[in-house]
């Protein structure tokens, strides 16, 4: 059974009773984490919490039993406490002695364990995008809102103090006014994945509860576990893989502005395998004051200035340009330009991600607003989907922010909310 629409018409009730029974926490107060999906990233969103001494994970969830035994494994050569382990999300959620819902599934499970944790008065840590499709988001963002919960998207970068200082670099004037945005990510990891033939389920996997509200397909191994990433199914590609990450630091430093208009290009011109999502795209977004492109390659490890991945701000005055690494400034015009200021000292992943997890729990203790909220992680999954819109859509997308759909455009607004499997329901 899935959620349903209890959920909503429960909300002002289950709104009120959230905020009053939210209490404080003391700063050395047991905080108690349940981390749904054992996959890669769950690796590192747990080693982000437990980076924080008052963190332990109380609780485990996966269809796979080998990614539950690793996981145990993975705590107890840590000298953890073992955590209890279940297969089904909606245990682990139930549980009293979890506080923190940290969501590491693929990307069509997002949404519902972050309503079911909003919905049963726990907090929660969600990796990005926010989900497979704007309308989600928007639900999980109004849920949020509706119980009075703290949630945090898992855009670590957010908490990176070298991207923060070129964010306000931009926001102070100090390259002059902003132009244009370029966001790129040019590859050489995403490999050829083959064609494999569908097959049995591998033994101790659910593989019913993995599909959960995606469609009914035969199992394959290349729609599952990493590369579930690359198919409609599941996600968007690295327009949201990827993307969520790089446009969020260009709308962290231009604004919470909605793009007016969408225009994208791209395909599989490289990858010969039986993946969905192109290899090669360009998506164009027209703001009201300024124009943002995003751009990725696969197999092709140089982007824009020789850098793999980055975000560029191009003002009047200079040019700014940030990646993991740190950020620089270059008089304009840039190809004959001058370096007139720069900062190579970025934190690692691993701290950014800790810093992410800390700021969370410190919003938890506090009332505060986490730096990705689900009002931003919203904003930026949106506009990275945008993207996906038009491609799938192959037209130019006019965007109503106010109403989310592209009006007069049956093609686009298909793909604006998730279709779920029954008996799964979003709404």
């Amino acid at each position: 059974m899935g959620t349903t629409r209890r959920f909503f018409m429960q909300g002002s009730m289950a709104a009120a009773a959230a905020g009053t029974a939210r209490r404080a926490v003391a700063a050395n107060e047991k905080v108690r984490v349940g981390v749904v999906g054992c996959g890669g990233i769950s690796v590192s969103v747990t080693n982000a919490f437990l980076a924080s001494k008052e963190c332990e994970v109380a609780a485990i969830c996966d269809v796979d039993d080998e990614r539950i035994a690793r996981t145990l494994k993975r705590l107890e050569g840590e000298g953890r406490p073992k955590p209890v382990a279940v297969k089904d999300y909606r245990r682990l959620i139930e549980r009293k002695d979890v506080d923190v819902v940290a969501v590491c599934t693929p990307d069509h499970w997002h949404a519902l364990p972050t309503l079911a944790a909003f919905e049963a008065g726990k907090d929660v840590y969600v990796e990005k995008p926010l989900a497979t499709s704007i309308g989600e988001g928007r639900i999980m963002r109004d849920a949020a809102r509706r119980y009075k919960r703290i949630a945090q998207m898992g855009t670590h970068w957010r908490s990176g103090e070298h991207y923060a200082e070129a964010v306000e670099m931009v926001r102070s004037g100090k390259i002059g006014k902003v132009r244009q945005v370029r966001c790129w990510a040019y590859l050489d990891w995403v490999k050829d994945a083959g064609a494999p033939p569908d097959g049995p389920v591998p033994p101790g996997v659910d593989y019913d509860l993995w599909l959960g509200p995606a469609p009914a397909r035969p199992f394959n191994t290349n729609r599952f576990h990493f590369n579930f990433r690359w198919f409609w199914d599941y996600a968007g590609g690295l327009m949201t893989d990827w993307g969520v990450h790089l446009i969020n630091i260009a709308l962290w430093a231009m604004g919470p502005e909605w793009p007016k208009s969408v225009v994208a290009s791209g395909g599989k011109y490289v990858l010969q395998d039986n993946t969905e999502t192109p290899d090669t795209q360009i998506t164009v977004y027209d703001f009201p004051s300024y124009t943002l492109i995003w751009e990725h390659q696969v197999q092709c490890g140089l982007g824009p200035d020789r850098r793999e991945h980055g975000v560029m701000f191009t003002g009047a005055d200079a040019t700014l340009i940030v990646d993991t690494s740190g950020w620089e400034i270059f008089a304009e015009p840039l190809k004959r330009g001058e370096l007139v200021e720069m900062r190579r000292r970025a934190r690692t992943t691993e701290t950014m991600r800790a810093a992410h997890a800390r700021n969370l729990l410190d919003c938890i203790k506090s009332g505060q607003t986490p730096v990705e909220n689900l009002e931003v992680g919203h904003h930026v999954s949106a506009v990275a989907h945008l993207g996906n819109l038009a491609l799938r859509s192959k037209s130019r997308i006019e965007w109503d922010s106010e109403r989310e759909i592209v009006p007069g455009n049956e093609a686009a607004n298909r793909y604006v909310t998730a279709a779920y499997r029954a008996p799964w329901k979003l709404l």
